[in-house]
């Protein structure tokens, strides 16, 4: 039968049927004022013509009112806006749901990159045994953070999901309520969330699509791989953010770490209890029914009837499933075999944690920490009185012998109780949890091996002899970066942190910024830079026979690491360590990659694909040359000069202050950490985060962090008469291409008419410039080395989407560039100063809506 190419898919599925349903929801009445609707898609035109006649958002909008509205004040204007904002919201969450229904016809799951894939290459290239070899051994962790990239609070998230459902049966009814449903409910949140309440929003997708999917792909690979044969090793493992991440966030206590493990334990309970349910219909057998009304019973008990209390353990579960199987087997001809391998393979995957909860601290906090404690203790030895007289190397002898028995109650300083209560609290969630409930401890703005022993430290003066936690630094820096395998050779030569790795079987967790390295190093010296870091560790990890491991995390835009991400982990060839692929999954990346069990399971496919082109079909040619590398280094090294330069201008800060959101997302209710590190009035930009920082180059469609710096790169090649270098490399080089490739997407999320008034700006004119032009000339020579007329032609369906999604979202863009523009007149001495606070509730309200448009950045 012949399958339509992905972009008429696209095009049936997702368009045809967006404008289909839009037009039943544009004539739906949400407020006294019924002529919203109508009105809606004339601004749309007006904005579209506008900005295609050089027009300003101010005179794009006076030209609506104008034309469209009789006579109104600007009170009445901006009581449209609001209105349009709220439909406007409500479109994208249509095209989220049309979108989420047609993902497994406009993708094909049992195509490339699919376990379907990877099993019969496998058994064409007689790779069996290879292929159970790998699976025994390699592991995918995906670990869901609550960095707040997507703004829907979670009875939304209830809408998007039954609407998904409601149109994959096309039922025009259902739809049609569901979307006055949508009308009603409220999409900012009054209050902001807790980590609390971002774990259990997150904890949801765990319980709905992550058990579900990840059960169905163990169940694929026990049955058509391994032919029955249990498997040893999880291969899908889940890490959890929300309630460890201490880093930059007073609102993560003791107490929300230890309540966020509970939840998840009770919530993995829940779902065996509900899965046990479900077997107990069908084995009605001798021998078995008992057992099974037993297990039941146990969960029931330990779910909805406790308070902490456990009533059947990890092992005791495990042995009567087995038991279960057993008798299955000898006594009931294998009868529901399949349901029953499915859950052990869940409790095998999933034990009593669920979720490993990272606990994440930054080392400037540490550092600090033992100054509390030497300075207030001392530790029963003198040469600690002097600590931070002495040389780095002399303090890291002195960190390898301390040892104590510590108690938090003994100090003052709340940095200091919390951090050490932290270390107690991973111990209590392993005794709950098992071992997996928490056992990494990941440290931010890792710079020095001393770093590590510091922490390494504090768990040996909490009388911690062996921890069984993996102490995991994070390099985020282009410095840290370069001297990584420097410092991580200090720590394997470390007599006492290598006696540690030996506890932990000689494995070395690190994890690398994707985003804090582009805002530091711009994109091609962030990328570049990671890659090099991973080749340096892996070469230094191996020469001292540590498996080292790494954990990216990455956003998802690709100025955050995100874009074609396993295509990132398919190009990185023998020279990088690749065992296991581990990476942050957040915002709009869950919902859109991992939101339905279909998204996720094509997705987790992918990275397991990738892992398996790596590992088995070992393509040396994927290995990049001393001659490529000299390219890359040459044109990272060029493009981040030029980002450094543009960083450095003394209009830089000025300018994303005044002309960007960047200042509003401390005032959203998005998130429980605060958008800066400290809380200081001035911007320090070292303290900046980097979602706000990416963010608002976004919501100004300016994207500059996934392009600047790649044009002029690329340029000196064309002129010092090299181009056939780069054009060679990016035609070889599945690395380099999937580099530039991500970069064309934020190129084609890019829309410099948005604030083409901005060249005008007596202060920011030149800047705006600047910018723009680095933009045309990345453009025009990624244009030239992909032999492309149009930005992404080689991802039809991917560029439609986001045509469609900048195409709704064109009115809050333009509102928020007209109240921005107001804003800043009304500073400057004129306009009408009582309209401020609401101009400033505009920037808001269109900031929500922004950013969930963009959610297939990832």
């Amino acid at each position: 039968m012949y399958t339509l190419p992905k972009i008429e898919r696209f095009n049936q599925n997702v368009l045809s049927k967006y404008h289909i349903y839009n037009s039943v929801f544009i004539t739906l009445p949400f407020d006294a004022i019924d002529n919203t609707g109508v009105l809606l898609p004339l601004f749309t035109e007006v904005c579209d013509n506008g900005f295609k006649n050089n027009l300003s958002p101010v005179e794009i909008v006076n030209s609506f009112a104008k034309k469209y509205l009789d006579n109104v004040s600007e009170e009445e204007k901006i009581g449209l806006m609001f209105r349009f904002i709220q439909y406007v919201e409500r479109q994208i969450v249509l095209f989220d749901a049309i979108e989420d229904a047609a993902f497994p016809v406009v993708n094909n799951m049992e195509g490339k990159g699919s376990l379907r894939d990877v099993k019969e290459r496998a058994d064409t290239k007689e790779l069996k045994q290879e292929l159970q070899s790998f699976l025994e051994d390699f592991n995918i962790r995906t670990v869901l953070t609550a960095h707040p990239t997507q703004f829907y609070p979670g009875s939304v998230l209830g809408i998007i999901t039954d609407l998904t459902d409601a149109i994959r049966e096309n039922d025009l009814n259902k739809i049609k309520e569901l979307l006055a449903q949508l009308g009603k409910t409220p999409f900012i949140k009054k209050d902001k969330p807790t980590p609390f309440d971002e774990a259990v929003s997150l904890i949801w997708y765990l319980e709905n699509v992550f058990y579900q999917t990840s059960g169905e792909m163990l169940q694929y690979i026990q049955k058509n791989i391994f032919k029955e044969k249990s498997i040893s090793n999880s291969i899908i493992n889940l890490g959890f953010w929300p309630g460890g991440d201490r880093d930059g966030n007073p609102f993560v206590t003791t107490e929300i770490t230890l309540k966020v493990a509970d939840r998840l334990r009770t919530s993995i309970l829940k779902s065996y209890y509900l899965d046990v349910r479900k077997l107990k219909r069908k084995l009605t057998f001798s021998g078995i029914e008992t057992i099974i009304s037993d297990i039941e019973n146990k969960l029931y008990r330990s779910v909805f009837y406790s308070t902490g209390t456990i009533y059947i353990t990890l092992s005791e579960l495990k042995d009567k499933l087995n038991e279960i199987k057993l008798l299955c087997i000898e006594k009931h001809q294998s009868l529901y075999l399949d349901d029953i391998n499915d859950l052990i393979n869940k409790v095998n995957v999933f034990g009593f944690h669920f979720a490993s909860l990272d606990i994440r601290q930054n080392s400037k906090i540490h550092n600090k920490v033992i100054k509390t404690i030497f300075d207030s203790l001392g530790t029963g030895n003198e040469n600690f009185k002097d600590y931070f007289t002495y040389s780095s190397e002399k303090r890291m002898e002195l960190l390898a012998t301390i040892s104590g028995n510590i108690s938090s109650d003994l100090f003052n300083d709340e940095m200091t109780k919390q951090t050490l209560d932290s270390i107690f609290a991973i111990k209590t969630i392993q005794e709950n949890n098992g071992e997996l409930g928490a056992n990494r401890y990941i440290i931010s703005n890792n710079e020095s091996a001393l770093n590590v022993m510091e922490t390494f430290a504090l768990f040996k003066l909490c009388n911690w002899e062996n921890p069984s936690v993996d102490i995991v630094p994070l390099f985020e820096s282009i410095e840290d970066l370069k001297d990584a395998d420097k410092i991580m050779e200090q720590l394997y030569t470390n007599k006492e942190y290598a006696a540690h790795l030996k506890n932990r079987n000689n494995k070395q967790t690190v994890m690398l910024g994707f985003s804090d390295g582009t805002k530091d190093g711009g994109y091609l010296m962030a990328n570049w830079g990671i890659y090099k870091a991973k080749q340096t560790i892996t070469t230094i990890s191996r020469k001292y026979g540590i498996k080292v491991i790494f954990f990216d995390g990455r956003g998802g835009p690709p100025a955050r690491g995100g874009g074609k991400t396993h295509k990132f982990y398919a190009s990185l060839g023998s020279e990088i360590e690749n065992q296991e692929i581990q990476l942050t999954i957040q915002g709009q990346t869950i919902s859109s990659n991992f939101g339905t069990t279909e998204s996720c399971r094509y997705n987790l496919e992918n990275l397991l694909s990738a892992g398996v082109a790596n590992q088995i079909y070992k393509n040396e040619s994927i290995n990049l040359s001393d001659s490529d590398k000299k390219i890359i280094d040459e044109l990272s090294e060029i493009g981040y000069q030029k980002y450094l330069s543009f960083k450095n201008h003394p209009k830089f800060i000025p300018y994303l202050e005044q002309m960007s959101t960047l200042n509003y997302y401390s005032k959203t209710n998005i998130g429980s950490r605060p958008s800066k590190r400290n809380a200081s009035e001035s911007l320090d930009f070292a303290d900046l985060r980097a979602i706000p920082f990416v963010g608002s180059w976004s919501q100004m469609k300016q994207n500059v962090p996934g392009f600047f710096g790649v044009g002029s790169a690329l340029k000196h090649f064309e002129t010092t008469n090299q181009w056939e270098k780069v054009q060679s490399l990016f035609d070889t080089s599945l690395f380099f291409r999937t580099l530039l490739e991500n970069s064309m997407m934020s190129l084609a999320k890019s829309f410099f008419p948005l604030t083409q008034y901005m060249k005008n700006d007596t202060e920011f004119g030149d800047f705006w410039q600047i910018i723009f032009d680095e933009f045309q000339e990345t453009k025009r020579l990624l244009l030239k080395i992909a032999g492309h007329k149009e930005l992404m032609e080689n991802y039809p369906d991917g560029k439609a989407s986001i045509k469609m999604r900048e195409d709704i979202v064109l009115p809050l863009l333009t509102i928020q560039q007209y109240a921005l523009m107001q804003i800043n007149e009304i500073k400057k001495g004129s306009g009408d100063a009582k309209l401020l606070e609401v101009y400033e509730k505009l920037v808001l309200r269109s900031l929500f809506g922004n950013t969930n448009a963009s959610r297939n950045s990832a």
